[in-house]
């Protein structure tokens, strides 16, 4: 408890409940139902429990707080300005405004004291799993008898949205599996949403699910009584080997008047009278946005998250004498700071590996798995694993240890990827999974949340196309290349073999700022680049086979670039015909290139014919009027995938006779 604090903690509750109502008030916008009837759940856990730093809010062992049910933004917001951190009211009082510090939903790396962004109900959840996970590999890697430098906890709000969500199922089950028992989970138990009383369409026995994914539960508790809320978060801190729900049992818009208890609570301000009758209700006397000096005193975080701070550093630099080694490296994983010399390293791999495997034919799944070989050595902060599929994906690598560095995630898609969100923005991991492609979607939005984030973390998509064979359709992606090429901020990869996969990994480890896609095939390819087309390839598009006069460009990537290689190189020597191949393993990558570099690979002036067994829009902003692209109309079907791609026109002879057609239909124009 803050030694400062002399106010009951009631008074700080109400001081939060009506900052929140004024933001939302200012903003004629927002959510005060959650706010309201969380105020006590946050000042019993904020004012009482939990351990951070307002003037340092990437103090790396402080503990970590999330909201899952991000739509209570304006409760957040609160506590980041009354216990001190850089959020002045000013910037409450711009609540959901542009530009402001304080958005409609929390945003990480956009707010002070935010640790992730939510709004999309149960990633919260699963991103507080993945914290909670990074928290203990890292104390598993560092710590060391007499020096516990990873030692903290994670905290999560949630409410009955985030536990509808099927996610939430996903992340409690690994979390109760994994033992994360410095995990804490409040759920808000108002029994109302948008729509009204949830329980027409959610009946669940909540504690009992939990209980049966192996967490320890308390409660019901009524979310109202600060004194049974401390008690509840004294027990949940109790030494154990689980993780903790704390069912509080709350009123949505606690105070609000006629609107308590319902959902017209839930998204409205609560107007000018509204906001009157709380005042007068909680004899709250002060103009909006104003806070009594004793409040602040009382809230303010600021004395004892330094001590704290300061306590743990002085612990880290006995830590830095006895283990100098571990320290550095430490220090260097948690401010996500690359290897030294890792980019020299992952040129000698490179060469290496394709001097050992020179001319043979490999599936990029299996070149991904030699690249890892060679790369994880030197990047000890990477954890990867697989949906249930390791033995397909070939996401394990020689050494790995499975609960050390890799994961078995089991059949969880979605959870995998918001779990991994979560270890990445903790800090001091780089988290990659994987799973077939066409099942992407399941984990779209939380790639989706790595993007918007900014976060670092790799998918590894295997099965890529038709070429994978009998699975048939379910399992045979068409649209999702092409899916996942439109998500600002994701760089997509489908490499064409051994080269440009070892490119693919270098960049998505290298890359500091943002998540990536490997796209990988099943079915064995040839190698197509040369080795000193390695930093050209590093552009995502370049000139694989360049020619004078040339009739057509052939743009192409993954398992169709070989096609279009070989169907060159037969034009050429059967017809006379010249023609250029592109590949283009990494749209995005290659649109930030010049465009002194982007015209010289793709000339105006030359018509493309462009290949890809998929959804054919990924490639079309490359073409222009009257080019051509072969692709996929619609679905696949059951069959080996040789014949597969016979079937459906992905052939050397169909590309060639794509670019017959062309010249001829060029030659009648001129």
């Amino acid at each position: 408890m803050n030694p400062q604090q002399t106010l009951p903690l009631q008074r700080m509750a109400d001081a939060l409940r009506v900052l929140a109502v004024d933001m939302v008030q200012a903003a004629n916008s927002g959510h005060p139902g959650a706010p309201l009837g969380m105020a006590e759940m946050a000042t019993a856990l904020w004012a009482q429990h939990l351990r951070h730093h307002p003037a340092n809010p990437q103090w790396p062992d402080r503990d970590r707080f999330v909201l899952s049910n991000g739509h209570a933004s304006a409760l957040l917001y609160a506590l980041l300005h009354v216990t001190g951190y850089a959020l002045p009211a000013a910037e409450l009082a711009r609540f959901r405004q542009l530009g402001s510090q304080t958005p409609g939903h929390p945003e990480v790396g956009h707010t002070p004291g935010v640790e992730t962004t939510t709004g999309p109900l149960g990633q919260g959840l699963a991103n507080a799993v993945g914290m909670a996970l990074a928290e203990a590999l890292l104390g598993q890697r560092f710590n060391r008898p007499g020096h516990d430098i990873v030692n903290h906890r994670t905290w999560a709000f949630v409410g009955d949205g985030c536990l509808m969500e099927g996610i939430s199922q996903e992340a409690i089950s690994l979390a109760g599996t994994w033992g994360l028992h410095k995990l804490t989970v409040l759920y808000d138990d108002n029994g109302i949403s948008i729509d009204g009383e949830v329980k027409a369409w959610f009946a669940d026995d909540t504690p009992a699910r939990f209980a049966a994914c192996g967490w320890r539960v308390i409660g019901p508790i009524d979310g109202h009584d600060l004194a049974a809320l401390n008690t509840a978060l004294a027990q949940s801190r109790e030494p154990g080997s689980k993780p903790t729900l704390i069912a509080c049992r709350t009123t949505i818009g606690r105070g609000a008047g006629a609107v308590e208890g319902t959902a017209d609570a839930h998204g409205a301000p609560l107007g000018p009278d509204g906001v009157a009758a709380l005042r007068q209700r909680l004899d709250w006397p002060h103009p909006p946005f104003e806070l009594p000096t004793a409040l602040r005193q009382a809230w303010s975080a600021q004395a004892r998250g330094a001590l704290a701070q300061q306590q743990w550093a002085e612990r880290f630099a006995a830590y830095a004498v006895a283990h100098p080694a571990l320290a550095d490296e430490f220090t260097r994983c948690m401010q996500n700071a690359l290897p030294s010399g890792s980019a020299t390293e992952a040129e000698r791999a490179t060469a290496a590996l394709l001097a050992a495997q020179a001319g043979k034919p490999l599936a990029t799944r299996r070149a991904s798995q030699l690249v890892l070989d060679a790369l994880a050595p030197q990047w000890p902060e990477l954890v990867g694993g697989s949906a249930d599929l390791t033995g397909s994906n070939l996401t394990n690598w020689k050494d790995c240890q499975t609960g050390v560095n890799h994961i078995s995630w089991g059949v969880r898609e979605f959870g995998m990827a918001a779990v991994m969100n979560g270890m990445a923005l903790h800090g001091g991991l780089l988290p990659f999974g994987g799973t077939f492609l066409a099942f992407s979607d399941y984990s779209r939005n939380a790639i989706r949340m790595a993007a918007l984030m900014q976060q670092r973390v790799v998918h590894v998509f295997t099965h890529d196309s038709i070429g994978l064979g009998e699975d048939g359709p379910t399992h045979q992606p068409v649209e999702h290349v092409a899916a996942l090429r439109l998500i600002p901020g994701l760089d997509t990869w489908r490499p064409a073999d051994l080269l440009e996969t070892a490119v693919a990994w270098a960049h998505a480890l290298q890359r500091c700022q943002g998540p990536s896609a490997l796209v990988l095939s099943r079915q064995a390819l040839p190698p197509v680049a040369q080795p000193g087309q390695r930093a050209a390839a590093q552009r995502g598009g370049y000139v694989l086979l360049e020619a004078d006069e040339a009739v057509a460009t052939l743009l192409a990537s993954g398992s169709e670039v070989h096609l279009c290689l070989q169907a060159a190189q037969r034009l050429a020597a059967e017809e006379g015909m010249a023609v250029r191949v592109v590949s283009m393993p990494c749209t995005s990558v290659f649109d930030q290139q010049p465009a002194a570099w982007r015209d010289a690979v793709l000339p105006a002036r030359v018509p493309v014919v462009a290949v890809e067994a998929g959804h054919t829009e990924g490639l079309r902003k490359y073409l222009g009027r009257g080019d051509t692209v072969l692709g996929m109309a619609g679905y696949g079907a059951s069959a080996p995938g040789p014949v597969l791609m016979q079937h459906f026109g992905f052939t050397v002879d169909a590309v060639m006779r794509a670019v017959r057609g062309h010249a001829a239909t060029t030659a009648l124009e001129a």
